[in-house]
C-alpha cells in the first residue's frame, strides 16, 4: 500500500508553514534586503550564497545550485523522501493532511521477482549448467554463490515464461518487470544463457536482475532489468542489503563498479562493499549510503571514464555530508582481479593508502600537464586554486603546502591567487544578491547546455568515433550537464563497445533534467553530413570562447593589481594577454 496527498492539501501545508522559520531553525539567517542570507547547509562555503525568499517561499544557493520550496528543503536536509518530509512538516506545525491509501500492486511485483529469483537459483544449483561452470571458473565458492542468491537463465527461449504462466502470473506483469519480451506475436524470456545476479533492496525485496552472458558471442555482456515501479537504478546499490551492517561496523563503505567486484571482495573477507547499478553515482544513492555510514572509499577504474566518475561521485557524496577517499587498483584492472591475485590484506593496504578527496582532485587536475613547462604549471595552478578554495580553512593550509611543493612556488603566491578568486566570488555574490532584490521572483539558476555543446553531443551520439576525441579534447570546456551526458555515453560505450550508442538508453540512466535535454537536442539539432567539418568548426568556436574568457580574467586581474604586487606576475599576465589577443584576431 502507498500513501498520497491531495494537491489542495499540499498547498494548504505550504501556506501554513513559513520557509524562513523552517530553515532558520537549522541555518543562521540574516536579512538581506527583502530576502534572507546564510551559509548553505548542502556544501561547504565561507561566503554566504544561500538565499531564502520569504515572499516566494523559496530557497536558492548560488554556490551549489540547490533550490526549491520548503518540502524540498526538508527532504534534502533531513535525508527524507517526499512523504516523510510532508509528514514531518505537518506534524511539526500541527497541519492535518488529507491522505488516501491505494494499492499499487508493489507486493505482487515483489513476489513475482522472488519467484523468478528462485527459478533462476534452482536452475543454477540443481543440475549442471554453463552458468555454474562460469562462476566456478571465476573462483567463486558455493557458500558465496548462495549468499548472493546467484542464479542461471538457461539457453531456452521460454523456460521462465512457461513456469510463470503455469503459476498463474499475468504476462503483462512479467513484461512490466522486464522478465519477458514479445515479438511476432510470441512471448520469450528476456534473460537467456546468463548468470543471474538478483538485485535486492535493503528491505530484502528482489527488485530486479542483472544478467552476465556466459558465451562470448552473446551481446550485450551485461543485461539489466529495465526500470519499473519497484526498480529505479538511481535509488539502489547492489550488495548493500548484505553489506550495510559491515559498513556500519567498519565505519566506511567501499563502492565499486561491478557485481563481480562486490562478490569477489566479499568472498575474500572484505564485507563492507557495494556497487552502483551501471550508472553514475546519484544523489539518492549517496543519501542511501549516508543512512549506514558517513565514510566512503571509491574504487573505480583508473581510466578516463573511471576518473570522471570518481570526481563526480566525490562531489555528490560530500554534498550529502560523507567523507570520501579514492583508490585505484595498481595491479589488475579491477578489485575482482586484484583481490584474487594478491589477497585481502593487500587490498586493505590499498584502502588504507587511498587518497583523500583533496589529494585525489589535485592529482587528477595534473593529468595532461607537464609541470616542467611554465604555461602548464600556470594552467594547473588555476585549476588547483579552484579546488583548494572549496576546502575548509584547515584543509586549505594542508593542501596549499602540497601544491606549493609540487609547483616550486611560495605559499604566498597561492594565497594571492586565492584572495583574487575570493574577491571575484564576493563581487559575483553581491551582484546576485542585488539582482534578487531587484526581482520579485528568486531566480532559479541552472547551468545550461550551450548550442555548441548540443551540436557536439549530437555529433558523438550520431557518430561515436567522435566520442573518445571529445572526451580527450582540452579546448572544449563543457558545462556540468554536458559533462554528465558525455560521461554516461563513455560508460555505456565501455560496457557495450561493439554496439551503437542508444540515446534512449542513455536518457534512462541520466537525471530527469539532463535526460530531457538530451531528448530535445536529439530531436532539434540538425547536422551537416560532413561530420569532420562540423567537429572542426565546433573546436574553432570553443577555442575562441575559451580565449575570450581567459582574456576577461586577465583584464580583471590586471585591473586589481597594485604597485605593491609582483611586477613579474604582472608582466607575465600582460604577455599572456597580448598573446591571447593576437590569437583571437587570427581566429577571426
Amino acid at each position: 500500500m502507498s500513501v498520497s496527498f491531495s494537491a489542495g492539501s499540499i498547498e494548504n501545508l505550504k501556506s501554513r508553514v513559513d520557509i524562513v522559520d523552517v530553515i532558520g531553525q537549522v541555518v543562521p539567517l540574516k536579512r538581506a534586503g527583502s530576502n534572507y542570507k546564510g551559509l548553505c547547509p548542502f556544501h561547504g562555503e565561507k561566503t554566504p550564497s544561500f538565499m531564502v525568499s520569504e515572499s516566494r517561499q523559496y530557497f536558492t544557493c548560488f554556490g551549489c545550485g540547490a533550490k526549491g520550496d520548503v518540502i524540498e528543503f526538508v527532504k534534502r536536509y533531513y535525508n527524507m523522501d517526499f512523504v516523510e518530509a510532508v509528514e514531518k512538516l505537518a506534524r511539526d506545525y500541527g497541519v492535518t493532511m488529507e491522505t488516501r491509501s491505494y494499492d499499487d500492486h508493489r507486493g505482487e511485483y515483489y513476489e513475482i521477482n522472488r519467484m523468478a529469483a528462485r527459478f533462476f537459483y534452482d536452475a543454477f544449483t540443481k543440475k549442471a549448467n554453463r552458468g555454474y561452470s562460469y562462476m566456478e571458473g571465476r573462483g567463486i565458492a558455493p557458500a558465496t554463490l548462495k549468499k548472493f542468491g546467484i542464479g542461471y537463465a538457461d539457453g531456452e527461449w521460454d523456460s521462465l515464461y512457461r513456469f510463470m504462466v503455469s503459476q498463474g502470473v499475468e504476462v503483462k506483469k512479467l513484461q512490466e518487470l522486464g522478465l519477458v519480451s514479445t515479438g511476432k506475436g510470441k512471448c520469450y524470456d528476456r534473460f537467456r544463457n546468463r548468470v543471474m545476479f538478483p538485485i535486492i533492496n535493503t528491505s530484502g525485496k528482489v527488485i530486479g536482475f542483472g544478467g552476465r552472458a556466459v558465451s562470448p558471442e552473446d551481446s550485450p555482456k551485461y543485461l539489466n532489468s529495465p526500470e519499473s515501479r519497484i526498480f529505479q537504478k538511481k535509488n539502489n546499490l547492489y550488495g548493500l542489503n548484505i553489506s550495510r551492517k559491515a559498513a556500519g561496523d567498519e565505519g566506511f563503505l567501499i563502492l565499486v563498479e561491478g557485481y563481480m567486484d562486490v562478490i569477489a571482495l566479499y568472498q575474500s573477507g572484505v564485507h563492507n562493499v557495494a556497487a552502483s547499478l551501471g550508472t553514475a553515482l546519484t544523489e539518492n544513492q549517496a543519501r542511501l549510503i549516508h543512512r549506514y555510514t558517513k565514510e566512503v572509499v571509491l574504487s573505480y577504474d583508473a581510466d578516463r571514464a573511471g576518473r570522471a566518475a570518481a570526481l563526480r561521485g566525490i562531489e555528490i557524496l560530500r554534498k550529502e555530508g560523507s567523507k570520501v577517499k579514492v583508490l585505484h587498483v595498481t595491479d589488475g584492472k579491477d578489485p575482482d582481479e586484484y583481490v584474487k591475485k594478491n589477497g585481502r590484506d593487500a587490498f586493505l593496504e590499498l584502502v588504507g593508502n587511498a587518497l583523500s578527496y583533496g589529494e585525489y582532485k589535485l592529482e587528477s587536475a595534473k593529468l595532461g600537464y607537464d609541470l616542467s613547462i611554465d604555461e602548464d604549471r600556470l594552467d594547473y595552478m588555476k585549476k588547483a586554486v579552484e579546488i583548494i578554495a572549496a576546502m575548509s580553512p584547515l584543509e586549505q593550509e594542508i593542501y596549499k603546502k602540497k601544491m606549493a611543493g609540487d609547483l616550486g612556488v611560495a605559499e604566498s603566491a597561492i594565497d594571492r591567487e586565492l584572495a583574487l578568486r575570493e574577491d571575484r566570488r564576493a563581487s559575483q555574490t553581491a551582484e546576485a544578491g542585488r539582482k534578487t532584490r531587484r526581482e520579485e521572483d528568486a531566480p532559479e539558476e541552472r547551468e545550461e547546455i550551450s548550442p555548441l555543446e548540443k551540436t557536439l553531443l549530437k555529433l558523438v551520439l550520431t557518430d561515436d568515433d567522435y566520442l573518445p576525441r571529445l572526451a580527450e579534447e582540452t579546448e572544449v570546456e563543457l558545462s556540468l550537464p554536458a559533462r554528465n551526458i558525455l560521461e554516461q555515453a563513455l560508460q555505456e560505450k565501455k560496457r557495450r563497445p561493439d554496439s551503437v550508442l542508444d540515446a534512449a538508453q542513455l536518457i534512462e540512466g541520466l537525471p530527469e533534467t539532463e535526460g530531457r535535454t538530451l531528448q530535445q537536442l536529439m530531436e532539434e539539432i540538425l547536422l551537416d553530413p560532413e561530420h569532420e567539418k562540423v567537429y572542426e568548426e565546433c573546436l574553432r568556436t570553443a577555442r575562441s570562447e575559451k580565449l575570450a574568457k581567459r582574456e576577461q580574467e586577465l583584464l580583471t586581474m590586471l585591473s586589481m593589481a597594485d604597485e605593491g604586487g609582483s611586477q613579474e606576475q604582472i608582466r607575465q599576465m600582460t604577455d599572456e594577454l597580448m598573446r591571447i589577443q593576437r590569437e583571437r584576431k587570427n581566429l577571426r
